[in-house]
């Protein structure tokens, strides 16, 4: 089975997502810029995808509600359709939700290997903090990544949208974020030029 073009991007909001996941019994949240928006409250900026993680044992469910769509294992580089009624192999970090029928990629799937109480930072897994204190929820009851650890993941990269992505929140991260991001920077990235920033 072929997937779209890897550009072929016309993704759906957190709240569509929100929607067709309304009942899931199953760990979810929204990452990446458009978490960044929700926590703002409003979208700032143009998003080509959008990006949630669960965890691989919730994965199988997340995708049965989400019938419409056909997922594709994204890793090194390449799409591979794959069957996410079985177990996520542990080296496999991503799912692309494809609607095959518009040839539209909807969702970026992460998993993240945390528990029920303890999120686990992907790229440094020594890196946990309590899950109700990482994940968020608004108003609406849509559930999103914490400021801090966002600009964590975005930091490594440090391209334009998370340059600009920074800059907007900065002025509204709490003290214990400002704190906490900074001391991530110096651990993980300690030449990075956000550094200054936050002190």
């Amino acid at each position: 089975m072929t997937p779209p073009d890897e550009n072929a991007w016309d993704a759906w909001s957190p709240e569509q997502l929100a929607a067709k996941l309304n009942g899931v019994d199953a760990d979810w949240y929204i990452v990446g810029g458009w978490a960044l928006d929700l926590w703002l409250g409003a979208p700032r900026r143009e998003h080509e995808d959008l990006e949630f993680a669960t965890t691989p044992k919730d994965a199988p469910i997340i995708a049965s509600y989400l019938k419409d769509l056909t997922f594709f294992e994204a890793k090194k580089g390449q799409l591979r359709k794959c069957n996410l009624k079985s177990h996520v192999d542990t080296d496999t970090w991503q799912f692309w939700g494809a609607d095959l029928q518009d040839a539209r990629w909807r969702v970026d799937m992460m998993m993240e290997r945390g528990t029920s109480t303890i999120w686990s930072y992907k790229r440094h897994p020594n890196l946990k903090q309590p899950r109700d204190q990482t994940i968020k929820t608004t108003a609406e009851g849509i559930r999103y990544l914490a400021p801090a650890n966002v600009l964590l993941f975005k930091a490594k990269h440090c391209r334009a949208k998370d340059e600009d992505d920074f800059e907007a929140a900065l002025p509204k991260l709490t003290t214990k974020d400002r704190v906490n991001l900074r001391d991530w920077l110096a651990l993980y990235h300690p030449d990075h030029k956000w550094l200054h920033r936050l002190q």
